[in-house]
């Protein structure tokens, strides 16, 4: 129970490895996970430490992995993960894994290079197949008998003649169909309008070799007259990117070569063929281990890394580490060496040797996967400082309880619940999917904190007696009408009254009417009363209250067993003290005061009810001379008068007392060593054994009085009295203002049940209001967009703001009050990440 409630106990450690032994037992204690170690060499440069040649050679295997599995996910191969966890390889194993990663990455390469070529080569054979068929259709075009009698009637004859000696040139090629009108507009720009242009549209695209993606194309010729004009279109042609083929002129060449391309292309697409069967055979093959590999070379790049961080001996034979370390964990740490040193082969044990520092100890909190969600909420605000009281285990209550108050609906419970269940129920096929979306893995990293908000929910929601803003009947009323008929109790409520008055009153006070408190929650009768929200204003602003004030003296209670185990009595009977006495003086008397209200008061005597608010304004103001409001009991002038000079006086006792008693130590101790300084005591000195000794001893961990006074000697007084001042009026200050921010759980109650009221009056009312069949029928649809509002505004959105507001009331009025968050994390050397898909590093 101790390390759920306060951090581990951890402790520095020293080891010594053997050279020919440390990448062993390095690998083991990864495979441990509970050793964190620390750089002594923070000035060596990266490229200049031991082992650097072989953390490159790692860099360079994992990056031609990265490319296999680059081509794997481009073949759409999936990665066969069959979970098995490899252990590192030994050093030796490395040149084999080099070799077969070397071999895969050249076998890949010279197959891409291979077929990226062929495809090449293909779309050219493609592309010419196209130009070839195009090009003989636009001669034939141009070869129609009618076509050239219809050029030659627009003609005079005289130019007929002429134009008849008259040849042309062209070229044929391929263009991008996008660009289409601009290569027209330029050519026709360029070229003053004297050339001709026909194009026609590929229609099935063609794969780029190099992107792999399908393009578009055109096929164009282009008909020209002179050698000048040939030149600038084969300028304009390379500006546009457009290849260009040759083509040849009579009919029959061109059916020749359209056949010889034809064979061609068989060729190749039986060539490719076979190349893409060859490359699928490699990666299949490569996807089977591809895992493996990774987790391989990433442990072992960690392997290296860490033992970069080591030092050499002047031997050149051992390495040096430190190590931060749980003291739980030393037997299963020197299990871990000893295991590393037999694979090794070595013959000479590693040394764990605990050392002694003034350093601040890393925080280590065991978590499960039921406690890690509420200790990342509390290392979100901050680390806890080493060995201090620990808030995650008493938020597992108070966290799912706060936020239920604010979002007390049963309906709405139910559903939150059945979420969480189901994400943990079936929690093993989420962990195996390894979803990248950010907000889905938190979603499902707090799921255990879901499943209890909505069961507190659930049973807040029963408390208020709201399921989906409507009450339920179980038990049925504690109120009765019938007394109101009655003659009996001098009360005559006819069909009359009935008919004239819309608003009737049933008096508690009236024997029979009232029953007695309703067995768990607010009375169902509530929702049909007209002033509803005045009762459960009062009642859930007098529940915050309450609620707020225990919650801060809990934590306020909770420094003391930190003031204890960090052996600080200054500050219990300074600062614990004076703060449990003025919060329980002022806030904790107000909550006695509704607790006997509450009790004090009957239906009889409720109509002269004291205000609690204008009390304890006047309590302040020691103004006991209202007679607007009365005293709620016999002699509270003097009670209430003594607590408020009670209060007053914790503040001075905080402000002033503990830095006056500070000085007087610090004065008496500089005092005391001047006197033994000013004694003659002649002794010898100690020998290299005790003074070594004695270093030990003045290493180790001082209290946490040593640390107070150290400190009051290094710092200047005035800066103690100022952080005192500061701490003191902070703490009488946030008293009020941390009271009236519980207020919030009043506040977010309502308006979580009054938007769930409208929600349910404007949207579900509609259809259930409707007696008729378009009623009957509509109600489905209004069902779903009522659904769909409940999970999106209700649940959603108000679960988030309930969420946040929990949130803060735990961080800002809650763990201020014993938790400071100065520590830092302990972060062990572990494989475990590399498992969990996290980053290397």
């Amino acid at each position: 129970m101790g390390e759920l409630l306060r951090s581990e106990e951890m402790t520095l450690a020293q080891l010594y490895l053997q050279t020919e032994s440390a990448y062993s037992c390095v690998s083991e204690l990864g495979e441990v996970g509970m050793v964190q170690f620390r750089d002594l060499n923070p000035d060596v440069n990266v490229f200049q430490r031991k082992y650097v040649n072989e953390v490159r050679r790692c860099e360079e295997m994992n990056r031609i992995l990265r490319f296999v599995e680059k081509e794997i996910r481009h073949a759409n191969i999936p990665v066969v993960d069959t979970g098995e966890n490899p252990e590192v390889p030994f050093p030796r194993d490395m040149i084999d894994l080099e070799a077969t990663f070397e071999k895969i990455e050249i076998e890949l390469k010279e197959i891409n290079g291979n077929q990226e070529a062929l495809k090449k080569n293909f779309l050219e054979l493609s592309e010419l197949k196209h130009i070839l068929r195009r090009t003989q259709q636009f001669f034939n075009e141009m070869e129609d008998p009618a076509l050239m009698e219809e050029s030659s009637t627009l003609l005079d004859p005289s130019e007929v003649v002429r134009a008849a000696p008259l040849r042309l040139g062209f070229v044929a090629g391929v263009i991008n169909r996008e660009r289409i009108p601009t290569f027209e507009r330029m050519l026709w720009r360029v070229c003053r309008g004297n050339v001709f242009l026909r194009q026609a549209d590929i229609e099935e695209p063609l794969e780029d070799p190099t992107t792999s993606s399908h393009v578009h194309k055109s096929v164009f010729i282009i008909f020209f007259q002179g050698d000048q004009l040939k030149n600038r279109v084969k300028k304009i042609c390379e500006g546009f990117r457009a290849t260009l083929y040759p083509c040849p002129e009579t009919s029959q060449e061109r059916k020749e070569m359209a056949a010889g391309v034809n064979t061609r292309i068989d060729d190749l697409q039986m060539v490719l063929s076979q190349t893409e069967e060859h490359r699928q055979r490699v990666l299949q093959a490569a996807a089977k281990t591809l895992r493996v590999w990774f987790i391989k070379v990433r442990k072992m790049k960690a392997v290296y890394h860490t033992l970069n961080l080591c030092n050499l001996d002047l031997t050149q034979k051992c390495l040096i580490a430190e190590v931060w370390c749980p003291l739980c964990h030393l037997d299963s740490i020197q299990l871990a060496l000893r295991r590393g040193m037999e694979k090794s082969g070595s013959t000479v044990p590693s040394i764990l040797n605990r050392m002694q520092t003034k350093q601040t100890l890393p925080t280590y909190n065991k978590t499960t996967k039921f406690t890690y969600g509420f200790q990342s909420l509390v290392d979100a605000y901050g680390i806890g400082s080493y060995r201090e009281i620990n808030p995650a285990p008493y938020n597992i209550i108070t966290f799912p309880f706060l936020f239920a108050v604010m979002f007390g609906d049963m309906g709405h419970g139910i559903l939150m619940t059945c979420a969480a269940l189901y994400m943990v129920l079936r929690e093993r096929r989420f962990i195996a999917q390894k979803t990248d979306a950010e907000i889905i893995n938190m979603v499902f990293s707090g799921r255990y904190i879901i499943l209890l908000m909505g069961l507190f929910s659930i049973y807040t929601g029963l408390i208020y007696n709201e399921c989906f803003s409507k009450p339920l009947n179980v038990f049925g009323s504690s109120w009765s009408m019938a007394p109101m008929f009655s003659q009996t109790n001098g009360v005559n409520w006819t069909f009359q009254v009935l008919q004239e008055n819309r608003v009737l009153q049933l008096d508690p006070a009236v024997p029979g009417v009232f029953s007695g408190p309703y067995p768990i929650g607010i009375d169902p009768i509530w929702s049909l009363s007209v002033n509803k929200l005045n009762f459960l204003n009062s009642f859930k602003m007098k529940m915050s209250v309450i609620l707020g004030v225990s919650h801060m003296l809990f934590g306020v209670s909770l420094s003391y067993f930190n003031y204890t185990y960090f052996k600080k009595r200054l500050s219990i009977w300074l600062t614990f003290v004076p703060e449990i006495v003025f919060m329980s003086s002022l806030f904790g008397y107000l909550v006695l005061l509704i607790f006997y209200k509450w009790l004090a008061y009957d239906a009889s005597t409720s109509r002269n009810t004291p205000s609690l608010l204008i009390a304890f304004i006047n309590m302040f103001l020691f103004n006991y001379n209202d007679t607007t409001n009365q005293p709620l009991y016999t002699g509270q002038m003097v009670i209430q008068s003594l607590l408020v000079i009670i209060a007053i006086l914790c503040v001075p006792c905080m402000l002033v007392v503990k830095t006056v008693i500070l000085r007087q130590e610090y004065l008496q101790k500089r005092s005391l060593s001047s006197q033994n300084f000013a004694g003659v005591q002649v002794a010898n000195g100690p020998t290299d054994d005790e003074a070594h000794i004695i270093q030990h001893d003045q290493l180790a961990q001082p209290t946490e009085e040593e640390v107070d006074h150290s400190e009051v000697e290094t710092v200047d007084f005035v800066d103690v009295a100022v952080n005192q001042a500061i701490h003191t009026i902070e703490y009488c200050l946030g008293c009020v203002s941390n009271t009236a921010s519980y207020l919030r759980l009043w506040a977010l109650s309502l308006a979580h049940a009054q938007l769930s009221e409208v929600l349910w009056s404007m949207v579900m009312h509609i259809g259930l209001a409707s007696r008729n069949l378009f009623g009957f029928l509509g109600v489905f649809f209004i069902f779903a967009f009522f659904a769909t509002m409940t999970v999106v505004i209700l649940l959603i959105m108000e679960g988030l703001s309930a969420f946040l507001h929990a949130l803060r009331l735990h961080w800002v009025e809650f763990q201020n009050k014993f938790y400071t968050g100065q520590g830092f994390k302990f972060m062990p050397f572990t494989f475990d990440s590399i498992l969990e898909g996290r980053s290397e590093d």
